[in-house]
């Protein structure tokens, strides 16, 4: 996912070109990280054959970070930040969508991981759409300095992982390849739903904690390159069926749930798709999509939601006996009553199908029947934010639930948004 490639040494001052790697990243969820010598000028991020770019600065003279846009022959400096105490020993760019976040790292006890410092979205946006595939093909990995000592680049990981779901045949049962199940994830970004992306795992099923990132899912459409996520896999004979969600634009009045099919082995390496909207039974807006078929009959699951202003949202149930699961789709349940439960997964337990889901506000997991029915509440502890309640199969025919919490990524700089930290459960 990542590539290494060490700074052309001895490295000459930042006035000489910058050293432009010879790829750029495929979608605009990009980090570039520079291992620097904090006497040294040091810059690192994306830049174009035709002088424009897009950096993070480091500069030991007056120990500020600062973050800068090149266009139209104009270089303008967006954030600063003076650094105080220790200088950093590391520097990174980091583009989730059009936010761009300056990390540093220190060797100072208690600072030895990534810290932000500087942030923005919105002056970055107005000059640069790089959600646009044509202006992300313009640009490749950069940087630059006489700081500079290593350096690598590639796509931008997480700050925490959410909504998980388990991939699935298209029956509900797990899908296994190599003695390892599959989970997709949630990869909270630096910012909001927008920065974030989709990404997909493998588990040892014996030990949920052996976590393996193995691909990364984008979406494609309308000539840009988005980070839609909160969806599932489900396997469907020799194909993948994939439903995902719209937040890698989102906005009130436009979340909805998106789709394709595919022959691509999902569960490796880098994909962008092109997906087209699901026609789900409902006038309001969706997310969180989930499949299953049985007897014939394809059962399909997702948020319903009235309002993202202020937010208001339930889980709903459809069915279909069309071969593609999302033609003629009927409504057969809506928990209206519900005002902030999302999160819908299909299980199957002892032989028997349901609907799970997460109730923010009594703080629950209300368990469904296929016929929309409520017929009870998991027995399992309810963590912080909204807690996606997968279950998944362990070897000894116990259920391990794996979800996540409300843990946020130095709120303080980013805000709300990058939370996400990996909540595993076991059943007694």
């Amino acid at each position: 996912m990542d590539q290494e490639v060490r700074a052309p040494g001895p490295p000459g001052p930042l006035a000489a070109p910058l050293v432009l790697a010879e790829e750029g990243p495929p979608a605009p969820y990009a980090a570039v990280e520079v291992t620097i010598d904090p006497s040294g000028e040091a810059v690192a991020g994306l830049a174009t054959a035709r002088d424009e770019h897009l950096l993070v600065r480091w500069s030991p003279g007056t120990s500020r970070v600062t973050l800068e846009v090149r266009r139209d022959g104009r270089t303008r400096v967006l954030r600063r930040r003076t650094m105080r105490g220790s200088p950093p020993t590391a520097l990174a760019f980091a583009l989730c969508e059009n936010q761009v976040t300056a990390l540093v790292r220190s060797g100072r006890p208690g600072e030895e991981g990534w810290r932000p410092v500087v942030t923005e979205r919105a002056k970055v946006a107005a000059r640069v759409d790089l959600r646009a595939e044509e202006q992300l093909a313009a640009h490749r990995y950069a940087w630059g300095g006489a700081g500079v000592r290593r350096v690598r680049a590639g796509i931008f990981g997480m700050t925490g992982l959410r909504d998980p779901r388990l991939v699935q045949h298209a029956d509900g049962t797990p899908y296994e390849r190599d003695g390892r199940l599959w989970l997709t994830w949630t990869a909270a970004g630096l910012g909001f739903f927008r920065q974030a992306h989709w990404t997909v795992w493998s588990v040892d099923p014996a030990d949920p904690r052996d976590l393996r990132l193995e691909a990364q899912l984008f979406s494609r459409r309308d000539g840009r390159v988005l980070g839609d996520h909160a969806g599932q896999l489900v396997r469907d004979g020799d194909r993948w069926l994939v439903v995902t969600s719209s937040w890698g634009d989102f906005a009130p009045g436009h979340i909805h749930v998106r789709h394709t099919a595919t022959t691509a082995d999902l569960l490796a390496g880098v994909h962008v798709l092109d997906t087209e909207r699901a026609a789900l039974p409902t006038r309001h807006g969706s997310w969180d999509p989930a499949l299953v078929r049985l007897d014939r009959t394809w059962h399909v699951a997702f948020v319903e939601s009235p309002s993202q202003e202020p937010f208001d949202f339930h889980p709903a149930l459809a069915q279909g006996t069309a071969a593609t699961w999302h033609e003629g789709l009927e409504g057969v349940a809506v928990a209206g009553h519900l005002h902030h439960c999302e999160g819908p997964v299909f299980v199957t337990v002892d032989g028997r199908t349901w609907l799970l889901t997460s109730d923010g506000e009594a703080r629950r997991y209300p368990v469904f029947d296929l016929d929309g029915r409520h017929v009870g509440d998991l027995d399992a502890p309810y963590g912080t934010n909204l807690p996606h309640p997968q279950l998944v199969p362990a070897p000894d025919g116990a259920q391990w639930l794996i979800t996540f919490d409300g843990t946020q990524y130095f709120p303080r700089v980013m805000g709300y948004g990058g939370h996400g930290d990996v909540v595993v459960m076991r059943s007694t």
